[in-house]
């Protein structure tokens, strides 16, 4: 643990370059830190199964009087947006 914190930097980027890094306390492991792909969350989803591809093409949003809403509005479009970050 006293090594992660005197080398976060080095151990993150050995991370992201795909290392995969397990964290022990007096030996024990208790973490492991792996990097996080960065190909779009939903094409991995889609390739393990977890989603499927809709069979048409969505129609665009409304509101009651005919506007289009404005960006970001869409309650799964904030969380995926948050999800990204």
């Amino acid at each position: 643990m006293s090594a992660l914190r005197a080398e976060l930097k080095t151990w993150i980027d050995r991370a992201r370059t795909g290392e995969e890094v397990v964290v022990t306390d007096r030996g024990i492991p208790v973490a492991r830190l792996s990097g996080l792909d960065g190909a779009d969350l939903v094409a991995g989803l889609l390739r393990d199964g977890l989603l499927t591809a809709p069979e048409h093409e969505r129609p665009v949003a409304t509101t009651p009087d005919g506007e289009h809403p404005a960006r970001g509005q869409n309650a799964v479009s904030g969380l995926v947006r948050r999800l990204r970050r």
